[in-house]
């Protein structure tokens, strides 16, 4: 699969098939209201482009016992989709981040009551060739002079003179790549904003090959691309200020690989997880998260995780009073 961790594409129907059958074989989903169990209804999901995939994939497996619910699966960002959510426009928000006090205040102010569910986790590897022996780690501010905007970098010993004289050659994803966003945010400060003389490409592949290729190289893609392919490449490790960190599950998962990584949540309305066909979709998601996540190359939400997501389920659904977490 050659899909990014953050693509905006959605999970291949092969896979989506594949797994299908393995959840049907775990009995994953026995909890999910079943084809027999009358569940109709609607769901109405928008928000961000990094989890819209992964909630497509859960509403496809969804549906394949219980297809007379609709659910639609938007993605107008995070931002947006909590526009539409907080004026009680949808039933969920997909966001890459959690909820800012302007968007709660909407919320607030339209009677929308919402809780938070933590669904994956998600990090980006930064990663040179093999033959790259200087480079074992680097800064954000390092990597922001090799990738902002109007950045002329181009040999590794202007990024730091101890380097030594190696042409640096970049790969990277496109512009209409999740990935793209969230890395130029993250290191460069704004979403978007980038140097432009790239080797930009919508296949991780393509990356693999470049950097495996040239001595210099250089590329960023999903944790879980990366691991496909550790014979062909290594990962730098990240220096945030508090000492280089290497990009693993268990980093992600804890967030100490910053700042490139980040939980990724939905945010449910409490109204709506009083239907049934609500709770019985959230359920599902919550039970099946691990292996959706594999399938959508995201980091699996840990135990710990799983465990305090159910709790903030069971609370909603078994009617305590409505929270904000």
């Amino acid at each position: 699969m050659k899909r990014t961790l953050l693509s905006r594409a959605v999970v291949p129907a092969a896979g989506v098939a594949a797994l299908a059958l393995t959840l049907s074989a775990c009995g994953g989903n026995n909890d999910s209201g079943g084809s027999g169990g009358g569940l109709s209804g609607s769901v109405n999901i928008d928000g961000s482009s990094t989890v819209g995939p992964m909630t497509q994939t859960a509403a496809e497996l969804f549906n394949a016992d219980n297809p007379d619910v609709k659910i639609t699966v938007g993605e107008s960002g995070t931002g947006g989709g909590f526009e539409k959510f907080c004026a009680g426009e949808t039933d969920a928000n997909d966001a890459s981040r959690e909820i800012e006090p302007d968007e709660e205040k909407v919320c607030t102010d339209n009677s929308v009551a919402w809780t938070k569910v933590q669904v994956a986790n998600d990090g980006i590897v930064v990663v040179v060739n093999p033959e790259n022996t200087w480079a074992a780690s680097l800064t954000v501010d390092q990597l922001k002079t090799i990738w902002n905007e109007g950045s002329k970098i181009d040999n590794w010993n202007q990024v730091d003179p101890s380097f030594p004289d190696v042409p640096l050659e970049l790969f990277g994803p496109g512009t209409d790549s999740g990935t793209f966003d969230y890395f130029t945010g993250a290191i460069n400060g704004e979403e978007g904003v980038s140097r432009t003389d790239y080797q930009a490409t919508e296949d991780d592949n393509v990356a693999v090959q470049g950097v495996a290729g040239s001595k210099g190289g250089m590329a960023y893609f999903g944790l879980s691309y990366y691991e496909q392919n550790t014979d062909k490449l290594k990962a730098v490790a990240i220096d945030n200020g508090s000492g280089p960190v290497t990009p693993s599950t268990e980093t992600v998962q804890s967030g100490k690989y910053a700042p490139l990584s980040r939980p990724l949540f939905i945010y449910p309305s409490t109204a709506a997880l009083q239907r049934p066909e609500m709770a019985a979709f959230m359920q599902f998601y919550l039970d099946n998260a691990q292996s959706i996540a594999e399938q959508a190359l995201f980091v699996p939400i840990t135990a710990e995780q799983t465990a305090a997501a159910q709790a903030v389920l069971d609370g909603i659904v078994g009617g305590a009073s409505p929270s904000a977490e």
